[in-house]
């Protein structure tokens, strides 16, 4: 196991499952720095705010950094971060990939083409980050707009919480959309932890 702190830069979105992978494998050598989970609704300010936060964490000192983020939308933006400074960060295009394992989730591509995605963090936090953020509540008209093409929702779970698949089951149906409950645990998440 690695000795040397290693500062994490991560989603806010997935703090939680990196202090729990973090507990379970005894990962003392990890420092945790979450971004805003918010920014998971806006992709472009991802980079921006990486760029400031490995220049921070460069200031005082750490040497290792790894970032806690797939693509998440930024069309390759991290990628050239990390390429530029040299660090590396979780595999995969999204966070539904990861936890799902990256190779399952692209094998299952085409099964989940119509499918919007829903973790631990989503199912929680349906109203703020879903409804509230895309105007939902005040304008509910839009909802056919964002989500006719869908089809089925799908909870993949990190913990088997009943509660929070009765709240996603309760997001599915205020969508219209099938539901499908799927538990992955950390997925990929802890593998790659474990590697840094």
């Amino acid at each position: 196991m690695n000795s040397q702190k290693v500062h994490v830069i991560a989603c806010g979105a997935i703090a939680r499952e990196i202090l729990a992978v973090s507990r379970i494998n005894s990962l003392d050598h990890i420092d945790l720095h979450c971004l805003p989970a918010i920014l998971h609704c806006y992709p472009q300010k991802i980079a921006p705010e990486l760029e400031k936060a490995i220049a921070e964490a460069r200031a005082k000192g750490f040497e290792k950094i790894f970032i806690g983020y797939a693509d998440c939308g930024t069309g390759g933006d991290i990628d050239k971060i990390c390429e530029r400074e040299g660090i590396e960060r979780l595999s995969g295009p999204h966070c539904y990939s990861f936890f799902t394992g990256n190779e399952e989730f692209a094998a299952r591509a085409d099964e989940d083409f119509t499918s919007f995605f829903l973790t631990d963090f989503l199912a929680r936090q349906f109203d703020t980050f879903v409804v509230k953020t895309l105007g939902l509540d005040r304008h509910p008209e839009l909802k056919e707009m964002y989500f006719g093409n869908y089809r089925k929702l799908v909870y993949i779970s990190q913990e088997e919480d009943p509660g929070l698949q009765e709240k996603a089951r309760q997001a599915a149906d205020y969508l219209g959309l099938e539901y499908e409950y799927r538990f992955t645990g950390y997925g990929d998440l802890g593998k790659e932890l474990l590697a840094v």
